[in-house]
């Protein structure tokens, strides 16, 4: 074989990786990560659809060479390397001449005079990081020395403001552990307009993985807003993230299965829950919500009340199974559904018959994952939304967005947590004509059509 071909081969087989990735939790995430020969592995930290968990799990458990890639990938979107947003650049930023004399008559001394204790910081960080994380950027780079014991007890005594959190991910060297606390907030407080914010920065500068989001989050209503963050000015969720925050809820939810009954508990119970949503899920499942949750074990949320948030509903609706609507569209429909398996003459015309059917609603995004072929094409929405100026953004988020949900419900029911046959399908995907579930069941059956090694 020559180096062309094995070049091409390792190109594609990392092309069909990270769109897997996308799908596998992060135990799983890795295993796929380890078995990649260096070739593979190089291609693959320069791919545009490489996902922010994999991104951190390659820069956590990889080498210099994924970094070195990585780095240059120009795709790879907020993290704290060479080139992008980070320390860095928020150490060029000059302080404002206004805010020193401020700081001076706060403390009681001058900044000069010493570094800043622990105590010091977060009582300036306090006062200066409600919202937005700029002046207490500005604070952090005033010489201080930081003890993250100290600061996770200052938060869990009295929490920290959003501002403030974000920008000690932005620019403070924490341990995870550290993050972790700094994740928390206590059941009764008032979720304000940037609350999200820390959890959003966590998992954009490589501090954590979706899925150690979801595991630290607390209390849990957040983690359940975070899994349908609505889109609004300011720092959101990118449409990857988003799926990927989605896909890591889901499987945190995936204890109640379909049971209306532990649904309905769930959201009785969420608002007033001081842990995290795992915890929350468990103790649904157990049937111990009502005396794992507040004191007296009631209910009750941030406001006093025992009815969920409208928005708070809204999430948990949007994360819950539904029964399938009855298919509409009649002959139409069913000519659409054919024409996912019949590929017109160039990728353009595909294109524009797969968008005008997703416009009229013959089509969803779940159709398209179940239905064209082949499989690496259903899973890489270029092949029939079009190309983008930016792969963070589509003029159609719902179906890529139904499309994501519908693939990671078909890996994990087909694959659940054998790394062997998420490897399979990663290995077989590059050459496999069929559609997605076709695929799937191969795999599953033990009749892998791969022709690779």
């Amino acid at each position: 074989m020559s180096t062309a071909v094995e070049d091409r081969d390792s190109r594609r087989l990392a092309w069909c990786v990270a769109h897997v990735l996308r799908h596998a939790s992060d135990h799983i995430a890795l295993a796929l990560l380890h078995r990649l020969d260096r070739p593979t592995r190089k291609y693959l930290c320069r791919d545009e659809w490489l996902p922010a968990s994999a991104v951190t799990l390659l820069l956590r458990h990889g080498g210099e060479a994924d970094r070195h890639y990585i780095a240059r990938n120009p795709h790879v979107v907020g993290r704290p390397l060479p080139g992008l947003p980070g320390p860095a650049r928020y150490a060029r930023r000059r302080t404002p001449a206004g805010l020193l004399p401020l700081l001076r008559a706060e403390l009681g001394r001058d900044p000069a005079d010493g570094p800043l204790t622990t105590g010091e910081l977060t009582g300036l960080l306090r006062r200066h990081g409600i919202r937005r994380p700029r002046t207490a950027l500005d604070v952090l780079r005033l010489p201080y020395e930081l003890d993250p014991d100290q600061l996770a007890a200052e938060h869990a005594r009295r929490p920290l403001p959003p501002g403030s959190t974000e920008a000690l991910l932005l620019v403070a060297d924490l341990p995870e552990k550290t993050v972790r606390a700094l994740l928390t907030a206590p059941a009764a407080d008032a979720d304000g307009p940037s609350w999200h914010r820390p959890a959003v920065r966590a998992v954009r500068m490589g501090r954590l993985t979706h899925e150690e989001l979801v595991a630290c989050v607390a209390p849990a209503r957040r983690t359940l807003l975070l899994g349908h963050l609505p889109a609004c000015p300011g720092l959101r969720w990118t449409l990857p993230e988003q799926a990927g925050m989605r896909a890591a809820v889901t499987r945190a939810l995936a204890p109640l299965a379909d049971d209306p009954r532990l649904w309905s508990e769930l959201l009785r119970h969420a608002p007033g829950f001081p842990g995290p949503l795992p915890e929350l899920v468990a103790a649904v499942a157990a049937g111990t919500a009502g005396t794992a949750g507040s004191p007296d074990g009631s209910p009750d949320g941030p406001d006093g009340s025992d009815a969920p948030r409208d928005d708070l509903a809204r999430a948990v609706r949007r994360l819950a199974p539904t029964a399938a609507e009855p298919a509409t569209g009649g002959v139409e429909r069913e000519l659409a559904l054919a024409s996912l398996a019949v590929p017109m003459e160039t990728v353009e015309e595909d294109v524009r018959w797969v968008r005008d059917c997703l416009d009229r609603g013959l089509l969803t995004g779940a159709d398209v994952i179940r239905h064209k072929l082949p499989a690496c094409w259903a899973l890489d929405e270029v092949h029939w939304l079009g190309a983008v100026d930016h792969p963070d953004r589509y003029d159609r988020p719902g179906a890529v967005l139904a499309a994501r949900a519908e693939a990671d419900r078909l890996f994990a029911l087909a694959l659940g947590e054998d790394p062997d046959a998420w490897w399979r399908v990663a290995r077989t995907l590059p050459d496999f004509a069929g559609t997605l579930p076709h695929l799937l069941l191969r795999v599953t059956d033990g009749d892998s059509v791969s022709t690779r090694p």
